[in-house]
């Protein structure tokens, strides 16, 4: 483990699938070592039942997920933010309230699996693809060196890892 606590915030409009998702699996992958929250800018007020589903399927927690606005985050005694994420489109292109700490950004974009129709079975596989993405670039973030993670050339790499 180290010194330091590192805290992250996943950023999508809806904040019901993409970046809760993205929340569990780094408060999972990440223990000890970083703290995740999501949030939207729009949120639905509602956390998609196949996030949830997919989360349960990885073996990560699925309990304490909750649609909420990212203006949670940048009241005054809200975390001190060291990285903000976002996970879709919409939401890298808004622009977004003043977080506390200057955390260094990155976008992550990934599709929409709520926006995903046919089958059950297809829905289903859409967030299986989008948790294996974000699990991915997770694994990657987690594999970068401890100082690496406070200096200036951090944000090159996540933005890299977020094409991948």
């Amino acid at each position: 483990m180290t010194d330091s606590l590192h805290h992250v915030l996943f950023v999508c409009t809806g904040n019901s699938a993409r970046s809760i998702i993205a929340e569990g699996l780094l408060n999972k992958l990440g223990s000890g070592r970083f703290h995740a929250w999501s949030a939207g800018s729009q949120p639905k007020g509602a956390v998609h039942p196949l996030a949830i589903d997919v989360l349960a399927r990885l073996g990560m927690p699925q309990t304490h997920f909750r649609s909420k606005s990212w203006d949670e985050f940048a009241q005054p005694g809200a975390p001190r933010l060291d990285f903000v994420f976002t996970v879709c489109d919409n939401a890298a292109g808004e622009v977004c309230p003043v977080w506390p700490g200057q955390p260094v950004t990155a976008h992550w974009g990934v599709p929409d699996p709520a926006a995903v129709e046919g089958s059950p079975e297809r829905q289903k596989q859409a967030f299986t693809d989008v948790a294996h993405i974000l699990k991915r670039r997770i694994e990657l973030m987690l594999s970068l060196p401890e100082p690496s993670l406070t200096s200036l050339s951090i944000q090159s790499q996540l933005n890299a890892i977020g094409k991948l």
